[in-house]
C-alpha cells in the first residue's frame, strides 16, 4: 500500500493544500503592498493613537469588562491593538501588515469553505474576494480590524459547522470528532460576535447554505444552531443599545419612517451589487442620499429586490437553487447595515464600501460559477479559455486595488480624494479644514469649513461642528470677534457642546471680559461635569481673579478626571504655592514634569521652591542646580525668568560667581521684554549674589510661560 500510486502520498497532500494557501496569501500582500506605507486615518487616533486601554495592564481588563471603556464593544479588536501597541507602538505599519495577513486569512478559509462545499472554481472566488477592490477600505483602514478579524473567525465557524453539520459520509469526518467541530464552531462565532457583530447573521447563512446543499432544511439543523442564533441576538442587541448610547447614533439624522427605512435597503442592495460587479468610482464617503417616499420611482429599488427573489424562488428547480442561495446570502448578511438600525455612519451616508465586507461573498461566487459554467459550456476551447480569463480578471482586480491603496496613504490624501469624487461631502470639508488648521493653512481651512456649512444645512449636529471648527481656525489667526460669533452659533445649534462653550469664554478671556468669560465655563462645567478641560479652564479664570481657593479646586478636579492633564498640575503648583503650600506645590510641578519632561515651566518652578524656601524638608539646592540647568537648556538659555532660578539655586549652593554671572544674563534677557517690576527684583537679586548671599524670598518669579 506504501507504493500504491493510486494512494497519495502525505507529502502530495500538503503540497495539493499549501500551494493555493501561499498562492493566495502572495498575490493579496502584492495588491496590497502600498497599504504597508499608509499612515493613521480617520477614527485611527479614537481606536489605535489616543486609546489610553492600549497603555497599560489595566486597560486590557477595561477592554473586557467596561462598557464604554472603547467606542463599541469588540474586545478582541482592541485586544490585538494591545498587543500590537507592546510590539511596535503607534508604528502604523505594523497594523497594517496585520490587517493585510488577515485578509489573506480570510481568504483562504474561503477557499476552504468554498472547496468543502464543492463550489466550481472554489480557488477564483477567494482570491477575487482577496483582490476586489471594494475591500480596500476594510484593509486600508486600520480601524476597520473589525471586519477583517471578523473574517477570519466568521469563515473558521462557517467551516467547522458545515463539516460538523454533514454527515460523516460526506465528510468524511469521524463520529467522534463531530462534537468537537460543533463546540469549535460555537467559539469561533463567539470570537467573530466579539470582533463585529455583523457577523451575527452567520447562523441564518448557514441554514440558507445547508438548504442549498441538501436541498432542504432539517429541524436538527435549526436546533443544533439555536445557541449561535441566541448569542448573535444577545450581542447584536447590545451593539445596537450601544450605538445609540455610547456613539451617539441618536437625533434627526436618524428619524426615519419604517417606510423610508425600506427604500434605504432596496436601494442599498442594488448598489452595492453595482459595486462588486463595476468597482467605480470608490469613495470613502458617498453622497447620502434624499429619502422621501412621496417620489415613486425610490420605491423601484426595494419592490425589484423582492421581484428577483420570486422569480429566482419559482425558477429553482431550473436553474438550481445556486443563485438563489447567493442572493440570500448577499441581502441576509447585509441586513445590519440596510438602515433598519441605528448605526453612526448613516450621519454622513447609507452605504459604505466596508459594510459590504462579508455580504459581497454571495455575489462573487455566483458570477464567478456563472462565468466557470458559461465557459465549460464551451467545450474544449472554454476550457482552454478559463485560466487566462481568471487571470486578466485577477490582475485587472489586483491592478485596481493597488491604485485604492494609495488613497490611503494620509488623512489628507484620503479627504482630497473623496472631495474630488464627492465635492458635497460635509464630513470631508471639516476633516480636511482641520488638517489644514493644525498645519498653519488658515486660509485654506477657513475656506473648507465655510464649505462645509454651505453642503450641509440640514443637521443642527453638523453645522454645530462646522461653526465650531470655523471658530477654531478664526481664533489661530487672532481674529477672536469673528471666532466668537462662530462658537455663539455653535452652541445656539447644540447648547450642550462642552468645547465650544469653553473655547468662547477664552475668546471673551482675551478680549478681557473676564467675568463673562467665568460665566461661560461655570456653565460649561455645570453642562459635563467629567470635562477636564472645562475645570481646568475655569480654574484658570478663577486663578486670575485672585480666587486660589476656588481655582484650586477646580483643578484638583481637572486631574482627578485626567490624571495626565500636565497644565493642570501646573497650576495646581500655582494655586497651592499662592496659598503658601510649597511642598504640595512642589508636587503638583514634579507631576507636571513628569508628564511633559519637555516642557521647562514646571522643571523651573519646582526648582525656585527648593532653592529658596528655607524648609529643609523641601530646600534641596542640588536637585534645584539640575531642574533649573535642564529648564535652561531647553530654553537654549534665552530666557530671563528661568535663568533668574537658575541663579537662585546657584546662589543656594554658594556658586556666587555662577550665580552672579547667570543673573546678569538674566536682566540682559529681560531689559529686551521691558518688564520693569521683574526687572527691579532681578537687580536686587543681583546685589545679594554680589555680597554673595542667597536669596530666600518664597514668592516665585514668572517662569516665562503664560498660565
Amino acid at each position: 500500500m506504501a507504493n500504491d500510486p493510486a494512494q497519495p502520498t502525505a507529502a502530495r497532500l500538503a503540497g495539493s493544500i499549501w500551494a493555493p494557501v501561499l498562492l493566495l496569501v502572495v498575490i493579496t500582500a502584492v495588491a496590497y503592498l502600498p497599504v504597508v506605507s499608509c499612515g493613521f486615518i480617520w477614527d485611527d487616533d479614537s481606536y489605535v493613537q489616543e486609546n489610553q486601554t492600549l497603555r497599560s495592564v489595566s486597560g486590557l481588563s477595561r477592554i473586557w469588562f467596561e462598557l464604554g471603556a472603547t467606542l463599541q464593544y469588540y474586545p478582541l479588536v482592541h485586544t490585538t491593538y494591545w498587543l500590537e501597541y507592546r510590539l511596535w507602538g503607534l508604528n502604523p505599519t505594523g497594523y497594517h501588515v496585520v490587517n493585510i495577513l488577515l485578509h489573506a486569512l480570510g481568504a483562504v478559509l474561503l477557499w476552504r469553505v468554498s472547496r468543502f462545499l464543492s463550489v466550481p472554481a472554489a480557488w477564483v472566488v477567494a482570491a477575487v474576494f482577496a483582490l476586489h477592490p471594494v475591500h480596500v477600505e476594510s484593509v486600508a483602514w486600520i480601524t476597520e480590524r473589525k471586519n477583517v478579524l471578523s473574517g477570519v473567525f466568521y469563515f473558521g465557524a462557517a467551516l467547522a459547522f458545515l463539516r460538523f453539520a454533514l454527515s460523516p459520509q460526506e465528510t468524511a469526518v469521524p463520529k467522534g470528532k463531530r462534537r468537537w467541530l460543533y463546540v469549535a464552531a460555537l467559539v469561533l462565532f463567539l470570537c467573530a460576535l466579539l470582533s463585529k457583530t455583523v457577523t451575527c447573521t452567520l447562523p441564518a447563512a448557514l441554514l440558507v447554505v445547508l438548504w442549498w446543499h441538501r436541498k432542504g432544511i432539517r429541524w436538527a439543523d435549526a436546533l443544533q444552531l439555536a445557541p449561535f442564533f441566541i448569542l448573535g441576538i444577545a450581542l447584536g442587541l447590545l451593539t445596537v443599545w450601544m450605538e445609540r448610547h455610547e456613539v451617539g447614533a441618536i437625533g434627526e439624522e436618524w428619524s426615519l419612517s419604517p417606510v423610508e427605512r425600506c427604500l434605504i435597503a432596496g436601494r442599498a442592495l442594488f448598489f452595492y451589487t453595482g459595486k462588486l460587479v463595476w468597482p467605480h468610482p470608490l469613495i470613502f464617503v458617498y453622497p447620502r442620499w434624499g429619502i422621501d417616499a412621496t417620489i415613486w420611482w425610490q420605491h423601484v429599488y426595494p419592490v425589484m429586490a423582492v421581484i428577483v427573489v420570486i422569480v429566482l424562488w419559482l425558477c429553482r428547480r431550473r436553474i438550481g437553487r445556486g443563485p438563489l442561495a447567493a442572493v440570500l446570502l448577499f441581502g441576509g448578511t447585509l441586513v445590519p447595515a440596510l438602515g433598519f438600525f441605528d448605526i453612526y455612519p448613516m450621519r454622513y451616508s447609507f452605504v459604505a464600501d466596508h459594510f459590504q465586507y462579508l455580504a459581497g461573498v454571495g455575489v462573487i461566487a455566483l458570477v464567478v460559477v456563472a462565468g466557470y459554467r458559461a465557459l465549460d459550456g464551451l467545450g474544449t476551447w472554454g476550457t482552454r479559455l478559463a485560466p487566462a480569463v481568471a487571470i486578466v480578471a485577477l490582475v485587472t482586480l489586483g491592478a485596481l486595488t493597488w491604485r485604492q491603496g494609495r488613497v490611503y496613504l494620509d488623512a489628507e490624501t484620503l479627504w482630497r480624494d473623496t472631495l474630488s469624487k464627492n465635492p458635497d461631502v460635509w464630513l470631508a470639508h471639516n476633516n480636511l479644514g482641520n488638517i489644514l488648521e493644525r498645519q498653519g493653512k488658515l486660509d485654506e481651512a477657513i475656506d473648507h469649513h465655510q464649505q462645509a456649512l454651505q453642503v450641509e444645512p440640514r443637521f443642527a449636529l453638523n453645522v454645530a461642528h462646522s461653526h465650531y471648527n470655523l471658530g477654531n481656525a478664526l481664533a489661530a489667526q487672532r481674529k477672536f470677534t469673528e471666532a466668537t460669533k462662530h462658537y455663539r452659533e455653535t452652541l445656539r445649534n447644540k447648547p450642550d457642546y462642552v468645547d465650544a462653550r469653553v473655547n468662547l469664554g477664552n475668546m471673551l478671556l482675551k478680549q478681557g471680559n473676564l467675568d463673562e468669560a467665568v460665566r461661560q465655563y461655570r456653565q460649561a462645567v455645570k453642562d459635563t461635569p467629567k470635562s477636564s478641560n472645562a475645570h481646568y479652564n475655569l480654574g484658570t479664570a478663577l486663578f486670575r481673579q485672585g480666587k486660589l481657593e476656588e481655582a484650586s479646586a477646580h483643578f484638583r478636579q481637572a486631574v482627578e478626571i485626567n490624571p495626565g492633564l500636565a497644565r493642570a498640575h501646573y497650576m495646581l503648583g500655582l494655586a497651592q504655592a499662592g496659598l503658601g503650600l510649597f511642598s504640595e506645590a512642589l508636587q503638583q510641578f514634579r507631576e507636571a514634569a513628569r508628564i511633559k519632561p519637555d516642557w521647562p515651566a514646571p522643571l523651573a518652578k519646582a526648582a525656585w521652591i527648593m532653592a529658596v524656601n528655607p524648609d529643609a524638608s523641601i530646600h534641596d539646592e542640588t536637585e534645584a542646580i539640575r531642574m533649573a540647568e535642564r529648564a535652561a537648556d531647553m530654553t537654549g538659555r534665552r530666557n530671563g525668568p528661568i535663568l533668574d532660578t537658575l541663579a537662585a539655586a546657584y546662589a543656594a549652593a554658594g556658586r556666587f560667581d555662577q550665580a552672579v554671572a547667570t543673573e546678569q544674563a538674566a536682566i540682559d534677557l529681560a531689559s529686551q521684554r521691558r518688564d520693569d517690576r521683574l526687572l527691579e527684583h532681578m537687580r536686587l537679586r543681583l546685589d545679594l549674589y554680589k555680597q554673595e548671599r542667597p536669596y530666600q524670598e518664597i514668592e516665585p518669579p514668572g517662569s516665562g510661560v503664560r498660565p
